[in-house]
């Protein structure tokens, strides 16, 4: 039996929700760069038992180099994006910055059609532009 993959979705979605609520308190009394690069610290050690305990090691020299290359670029944006997502959490509230942190929802499936040339289907285009209006009357 596998699971579907909007639970691993939701999932993601209920913890980012905790990531802001921890985050946030976690910022009011330490730098939030100093912050990013614990929580990096956790994320990584929590990686390493998950792809130990599931024996799922390989040696770099074994993977694609297209893939790497491109996990590498994905690292750092996420690095960048942590960096900016908990300074603007030390910032301002929480309800502020996290649902203009998921204007990234739109800017994914610009992305996805324009770069990975994905089909743009009407409910898609439409939740991306229902999420646009939220993150617009968020930020006012």
């Amino acid at each position: 039996m596998s699971i579907d993959w909007r639970l691993f979705a939701l999932g993601s979605a209920f913890f980012a929700a905790l990531t802001a609520i921890f985050g946030k308190v976690g910022v009011s009394d330490i730098n939030s760069d100093l912050a990013t690069f614990y929580r990096t610290i956790v994320i990584l050690a929590v990686s390493a038992l998950l792809v130990s305990a599931r024996h799922e090691w390989q040696a770099p020299a074994t993977l694609s180099y297209k893939g790497l290359s491109y996990l590498v670029l994905s690292g750092i944006a996420t690095g960048l994006s942590w960096l900016c997502y908990f300074r603007a959490l030390q910032m301002a509230p929480a309800s502020r910055v996290a649902p203009i942190d998921k204007f990234s929802v739109v800017l994914v499936v610009l992305f996805a059609v324009l770069i990975l040339g994905e089909r743009l289907t009407w409910k898609v285009g439409l939740g991306a532009l229902l999420i646009a209006g939220g993150v617009i009357l968020a930020a006012l």
